[in-house]
């Protein structure tokens, strides 16, 4: 093991770089951009302390997978060191295709491109530049190794990922219900017919996960006001998008001017080594110097809507269990028109609805959270448990809002 650096995590304590290829990946230039990425995008408009980086969260879930490594070895699981190096390699990278703002602007900067995709780009690329040292990590990310569990420890119903951000996002937000038993849960980790399972006495931290799963994104994640502030910040990406095709945009950074004036699909990040390049340079700072300038432009949307965000001027939202009718968003639109003087055609910048979704409990044969009993009977969490209600949290909640300035 090498053990000769340890970071200082505010979660968990002292952390150990675990091998001299961890430690050579957190310092390439594309893990330490993600310092400069918020884990939550604009999450702090409600809750102050949730400012904690992408970097942060990364170094968290790897964590979380050296003692699950450690714990799988010692029930007997055989994983090599070539495979636990490629397990750590993949829960460390997995979020560094991860564009400005996180979530918030996922189709704002590169459109009906997942972060997924890149992230899995940005690894190709590393492995090319370290001559196949990530080989097998890249058919352990991708699922196309013959050890399916290591795969679900990177990717799945209850990965590192899952565990580090509910704990780590708690913390940072305050929100008590989020707070998940990591190290119980990891504890209780086993494999059988090569998929991770937990063995029934972790059942009950398994039915807490779910609960507060769900809780973290009606509170947090889905929190009205942070998709209020995630629709001001897309409405104005969207506006300099269509200012940036009529004329030249000064004042901001040349990466951000290229994603803005040209529509990239993966192909292009594939094969362009110009276009991955400025997706690299972009970062949180990026976008707020640009939309501290924008304050100041000639046109009066875009200038608005930036002086909104700077000063947390923020559209309401209302929820509804059921679509809003035309005839009130109509309504709606007649009274803002009147207060805010808001021409017709520019009033999909101010007004906006739509849907949200709430997934605590995806469930399908492949994907599933698997509890071994006692008697070796293997089943899904939700048939295993004796709580009635966690059945019900494999039905997606549908939420219907309308996000205008009243």
């Amino acid at each position: 093991m090498y053990s000769s650096k340890i970071i200082n995590d505010p979660v968990y304590g002292f952390l150990t770089i675990p091998s001299p290829l961890i430690h050579q990946l957190i310092q390439h230039p594309f893990f330490q951009r993600l310092r400069r990425i918020k884990q939550l995008g604009v999450t702090d408009f409600v809750y102050p302390g949730a400012t904690h980086s992408r970097f942060h969260h990364a170094l968290g879930a790897l964590n979380l997978m050296v003692k699950a490594v450690e714990t799988l070895r010692q029930k007997g699981v055989k994983i090599s060191d070539a495979e636990s190096d490629a397990l750590f390699a993949g829960i460390l990278l997995h979020d560094v295709g991860h564009g400005p703002y996180s979530h918030s602007l996922e189709n704002s900067i590169v459109s009906k491109v997942p972060h997924e995709s890149i992230s899995y780009l940005l690894m190709k690329k590393l492995n090319d530049e370290m001559n196949g040292q990530l080989d097998l990590m890249l058919k352990i990310f991708s699922n196309q190794y013959k050890k399916p569990f290591l795969h679900q420890l990177i990717s799945g119903q209850l990965d590192m990922d899952r565990l580090d951000y509910l704990s780590r996002d708690s913390f940072f937000t305050g929100v008590i219900e989020g707070q998940v038993g990591a190290e119980r849960i990891i504890h209780m980790l086993n494999v059988r017919e090569d998929e991770l399972v937990v063995e029934e006495k972790g059942i009950y931290s398994i039915e807490k996960f779910i609960i507060a799963r769900r809780l973290m994104y009606w509170q947090v994640y889905l929190h009205k006001t942070v998709v209020a502030a995630d629709i001001l910040l897309i409405n104005i990406m969207k506006r300099a998008r269509a200012i940036c095709q009529i004329e030249d945009f000064s004042g901001i950074s040349k990466s951000l001017k290229y994603f803005l004036t040209n529509e990239i699909e993966i192909s292009q990040l594939r094969d362009d080594e110009m276009s991955i390049q400025h997706f690299i340079n972009l970062d949180d700072a990026d976008i707020i110097c640009a939309i501290k300038d924008w304050q100041l432009s000639q046109d009066k949307v875009l200038s608005q809507l930036s002086k909104n965000f700077i000063n947390r001027n923020l559209p309401k939202v209302e929820l509804s269990p059921k679509p809003f009718t035309s005839d009130y968003i109509l309504e709606c639109q007649k009274a803002m028109k009147k207060k805010f003087k808001i021409e017709s055609d520019d009033m999909s910048y101010f007004l906006n609805n739509g849907m949200l979704k709430n997934d605590a409990y995806l469930v399908d044969q492949i994907n599933s959270i698997k509890i071994l009993k006692k008697d070796n009977q293997v089943l899904d969490v939700a048939e295993a448990s004796d709580n009635y209600n966690l059945k019900a949290f494999k039905t997606t909640v549908k939420k219907y809002y309308l996000c205008f300035y009243r």
